[in-house]
């Protein structure tokens, strides 16, 4: 009975040995398991050699009269946002691309009044703005990389994760009343330039339309930044601040649409 349960033992020991030889054999490449995660496919979504074109553009105007939002009473205001984004990439391994971007953006907003009231009579607090003209000029240069996963066995859709690396710039000029002296309305004004980076994590959509032009949706998760700003008021005072963030949420703000050319 001995001998027998020995053999046994040693049975299940050689086949214990085996086993652990034929898992040795069958461990994965790092590729083969980012194949089983879905995160590597044979689509050739995008070609190695492929080269990338695109862009957005984006204008916006308002004109207010007699306004209310929230406690601000008697807006009036005119203004508006111009915004354009030129890209080029160039895909040196298949669904993989890296490239540049540059943004360019002008924004203007004029001010002619507005009342902002907390409580009422006596005890109430009110404040009026009568004149507060702004203009401001920023710029973005971008080094961006972005893998595409294709949905699928698709040619059509996929999504990426776009890792980039923005050197920001703006100045911008300010003029404001600022109370009556010896009779004669007074106004204040003040020139800020600013410079900065920031790293950013920006994931998206992309769908072909046809065989080369591309629709693109794409939303900021993650950032990383600094800005320093120098700042001038009525060309004798000098101001300086400097700021920085860490942001791990989305951020509707950096929501972008845009057409992209693969040629």
């Amino acid at each position: 009975m001995l001998s027998a349960v020995s053999v046994m033992a040693q049975s299940a020991e050689v086949d214990a040995v085996v086993m652990e030889e034929g898992a040795t054999e069958q461990l994965l490449t790092p590729n083969e398991a980012r194949m089983q995660r879905g995160f590597t496919t044979n689509t050739n979504f995008v070609p190695k050699g492929q080269w990338i074109f695109g862009g957005t553009a984006s204008y916006s105007m308002h004109h207010n009269k007699d306004y209310k939002l929230l406690i601000i009473d008697d807006i009036a205001s005119e203004g508006y946002t111009v915004k354009v984004s030129p890209m080029i990439a160039y895909a040196p391994w298949k669904n993989m691309a890296v490239g540049v971007r540059f943004a360019y953006g002008r924004s203007m907003l004029a001010l002619d009044s507005a009342a902002l009231s907390f409580g009422e009579g006596e005890s109430g607090i009110n404040m009026n703005v009568d004149y507060y003209h702004q203009v401001k000029h920023s710029y973005t240069g971008t080094l961006f990389w972005r893998p595409y996963i294709p949905l699928g066995q698709s040619n059509r859709f996929a999504i990426f994760a776009e890792v980039q690396l923005n050197f920001v710039g703006s100045q911008s000029k300010l003029v404001a009343e600022d109370g009556v002296i010896d009779g004669f309305q007074n106004y204040r004004g003040s020139y800020a330039e600013s410079y900065g980076g920031s790293i950013a994590l920006q994931p998206g959509i992309i769908a072909f339309v046809t065989n080369n032009t591309a629709l693109e949706l794409s939303i900021g998760v993650f950032g990383v930044g600094f800005e320093h700003t120098n700042q001038v008021r009525n060309q004798v005072e000098t101001g300086t601040t400097k700021r920085s963030n860490m942001n791990f949420r989305v951020n509707l703000l950096s929501v972008g649409f845009g057409v992209s050319f693969y040629l």
